[in-house]
């Protein structure tokens, strides 16, 4: 009866093996349509398009032709790519100068190879397949040797391997453990490395999805709707998958250098007089302080854009008197409007039609912090504009950085959000709530950030969100969430952010402290320790909890939480120099060892330890009443930063580490660069040090990046970068020194280099030239040998 209408009864669909999903089927037609090759099997349509050599696009959808329109994410436009075409009678491949696309026909599976014929992702028994319900899903095989890696803000350990994680943004305020899942921010996209090689894997589905890594030989990524659409990315270093993922996804700007100085905020500073009293606090106790930030308590009955006069009553003056003294202030702008008829925000919004509604016309409403509020349709782009605008308010008494809440977007309801029926207009092409809610935070981070951009007038903006998409990094820093002071959210804050890097997300951290619960003085040292060399550095704590600025329990608490803040500001120069490369490679600031030494599997999972660029590590006390710590230094020598001890590698050390110490170490033969103590970033830098950690024998190379860190002149080629090689050969070091770039004239007209473990017979050639030793100042005992160099 095949050749009847039997043949398409629906009980006839081929299932996917032990699953409720039916198979895409035999491969039936081939086409190719300029650089795009579409295939049309028997259950379902599939489209590969290359964007690079590699990078490829894999598109199914089950019950039309797949459409090639990307999601908000997504800003690279693809490459034109020479591929290679094979048709033989049981498979098919397209070949790239980087990437295979071995496809198998009957059934429709596809793999795919590097250029050195690896294995990198592998369909078998089971490949694509979908429900009636229009849930979609693929399969991939796993290696036994597979680590998991990104997926952006997530709990637990480093290594995914064995979770099952879903991308559905959320307001989380309680329990936040190891298994709270979703959280704030969707991150469909992973790293996988296996044997020393990587590649990744971008699945732009915006609806709630879901990766099953949980099985030993197969995981799975799905989806509720919408079309298979993933990306591979074929490394084969875990850093070229980095570059790969943020040229699809956009990499962060380069942030003004008071963003990654020491911010503070609470849950709330609730008056002018609080703000003011706090600040002066700082200045007078010599803490190094950028910025301050206001909850919701500023404004009039919780509007956005709106100050509380009753509280801060001249809210002009008192942002120009804190900018006088270095200080600025983030106020938090959530996406609810409170329906208010005599509010002109909630006027405009009806007026203007910038509210999401249902399909039938009717706006939706939910409370919120202001009580029943309207919630703009981010996916309008007039809407965006109109928000942006809006700004001016903050942008008109000097505010340069906005804090973006609430925006998952989060509602006091049973389902903490929107409800998934309301319809976004989209710009003329409709979505449901349900497709588009993990885009809001990213579509209202696009609006806020380019709205204070236009405002600014050359000034760099800074966005701070909760709530995010892949790509939310083109526009904004991300904080995990509501957590607790609890040594555990110390401990799961550092894999957190780490993966949040491996995501593209390279300006992000914690709430230094934790935000709910009460802190102690200890936890808020070793905190602030960690917080000292996460990307971003904020204090902030909640309501009712104890206060945890730095002096809230006591001198010698306040001691060593000033010694970190001011090593922070110490150590700006190195950091704003590995921020600027990554506003160019995508590869993050913190970093996990395995990005530097892929082969060692000691590094796999280690989740208590990171690394700041390619040649420090932090490895910080994450328990209470713990004076010590084992250390796990990888390949190579390494130098204790504060005792200039010298420890070999390839090994576990056990390290002493008393209230005041944070354990950090420097890659023999390789340079930091450190700044003055100062007690902010408006401060102009005088004294720029350059530390080198001499080895007997080694080469390495060093870049120092400098700009004048609050405009975006830089972009125009105005900023410095300084390229230092460096050569040893016993007690003879040769350096040469290049300013390459010369477009801006820095605050500090020379610098010192400081050679650790220098000998009294240091020979120091610089560009050729033998350094005269009566201009080498040496110290017999520390063992450092000095000398000053004009810029």
């Amino acid at each position: 009866m095949q050749d009847t209408s039997f043949a398409i009864h629906p009980g006839n669909k081929k299932k996917l093996e032990n699953t409720p999903y039916h198979d895409i089927g035999d491969l039936k037609e081939f086409a190719k349509e300029h650089n795009l090759y579409r295939f049309t099997c028997e259950q379902g349509f599939v489209n590969i398009l290359f964007y690079r050599d590699d990078i490829v696009r894999i598109v199914m959808n089950p019950f039309h032709k797949p459409t090639m329109k990307s999601s908000f994410a997504v800003v690279a436009e693809p490459e034109i790519v020479k591929v290679k075409i094979e048709d033989k009678e049981d498979s098919f491949s397209l070949s790239s100068s980087k990437l295979q696309v071995m496809i198998q026909k009957s059934p429709f599976r596809v793999n795919f190879y590097d250029q050195e014929g690896r294995l990198l992702v592998s369909e078998s028994e089971k490949g694509m397949g979908f429900k009636e319900s229009k849930e979609v899903i693929c399969f991939k095989e796993m290696d036994p040797e597979d680590h998991f890696y990104g997926f952006g803000e997530k709990a637990g350990f480093l290594d995914k391997r064995g979770e099952k994680l879903t991308m559905w943004n959320t307001d989380v305020y309680a329990p936040h453990n190891q298994e709270t899942d979703p959280l704030y921010q969707s991150h469909p996209y992973f790293m996988t490395l296996r044997n020393g090689k990587a590649h990744g894997i971008f699945f732009d589905n915006t609806f709630k999805t879901t990766f099953d890594m949980k099985k030993e030989k197969e995981y799975s990524f799905a989806a509720e709707g919408g079309q298979i659409d993933y990306y591979v990315m074929a490394g084969p270093s875990p850093k070229q998958v980095l570059e790969q993922y943020t040229w699809i996804t956009g990499r962060m700007p380069l942030p003004a250098k008071w963003v990654i100085g020491y911010h503070q905020s609470r849950y709330s500073y609730e008056s002018e007089q609080e703000v003011r009293e706090l600040v002066n606090s700082f200045i007078k106790k010599e803490i190094p302080l950028d910025a301050v930030y206001l909850d919701i308590h500023y404004m009039n009955e919780y509007r956005v854009f709106t100050f509380d006069r009753d509280r801060f009553p001249n809210p002009e003056k008192m942002m120009k008197d804190l900018k006088s003294v270095g200080k600025r202030i983030v106020p938090i702008v959530d996406p609810g409007v409170k329906v208010d008829p005599e509010y002109s925000i909630y006027q405009e919004g009806i007026r203007q039609n910038h509210f999401s509604k249902y399909i039938e016309g009717d706006i939706f409403y939910g409370n919120v912090w202001p009580g029943k509020s309207a919630f703009p349709d981010f996916t309008k782009s007039e809407t965006r504009k109109w928000w942006g605008e809006k700004h001016r308010f903050y942008t008109d008494l000097g505010i340069e950085g906005i804090w973006n809440d609430m925006n998952e977007p989060a509602v006091f309801n049973e389902t903490k959000t929107m409800d998934v029926n309301v319809v976004h207009e989209n710009d003329g092409d409709p979505k449901t709530h349900r497709e588009m809610h993990n885009l809001y935070g990213l579509l209202m981070g696009e609006a806020t950030y380019h709205g204070i951009k236009n405002l600014l007038h050359g000034k760099r903006p800074f966005l701070l969100t909760r709530a995010g998409y892949s790509g939310v990094q083109r526009y904004a820093a991300v904080w995990t969430g509501d957590n607790r002071s609890f040594w555990e959210h110390l401990a799961l804050s550092i894999p957190m952010c780490m993966n949040l890097g491996l995501s593209g997300v390279a300006l992000s951290g914690p709430d230094i402290g934790g935000f709910a619960h009460d802190t102690t003085g200890e936890l808020l040292a070793r905190w602030t320790q960690v917080g000292a060399f996460t990307p971003y550095f904020r204090n902030h704590s909640a309501i009712g909890t104890a206060r945890q600025e730095p002096w809230s329990f006591g001198p010698e608490i306040e001691k060593i939480i000033k010694k970190y803040i001011q090593l922070r500001y110490q150590w700006l120069p190195h950091l704003y120099s590995l921020f600027a490369q990554t506003s160019k490679t995508g590869i993050p600031v913190m970093r996990p060892l395995f990005i530097e030494y892929p082969e060692d599997r000691h590094t796999f999972n280690l989740s208590d330890q990171f690394m700041i660029g390619e040649n420090v590590i932090i490895a910080p006390i994450i328990k209470p009443d713990t004076y010590h710590r084992v250390v796990y230094l990888p390949e190579g020598t390494w130098v204790d930063y504060w005792t200039d001890q010298i420890y070999e590698g390839r090994k576990h050390i056990l390290v002493e580490a008393n209230l005041e110490t944070l354990p950090i170490f420097i890659k023999a033969g390789t340079m930091i660069s450190h700044g003055s103590i100062k007690q902010s970033t408006s401060v102009p830098e005088k004294n720029m040090t350059i530390h080198l950690y001499q080895t007997e024998s080694g080469e390495s190379h060093y870049t120092l990046y400098d700009d004048d860190g609050e405009t975006f002149a830089y972009e125009k080629g105005e900023y410095l970068e300084k390229q230092i090689r460096y050569q040893a050969n016993g007690n003879v070091i040769k350096l040469t020194i290049e300013n390459s770039v010369t477009g801006y004239q820095p605050t500090w007209k020379h610098w010192t280099l400081k050679v650790h473990h220098a000998t009294p017979d240091l020979k120091l050639i610089i560009n050729g030239k033998e350094v005269d030793a009566k201009d080498i100042n040496f110290n017999t005992e520390s063992n450092i040998a000095s000398i000053t160099i004009n810029l």
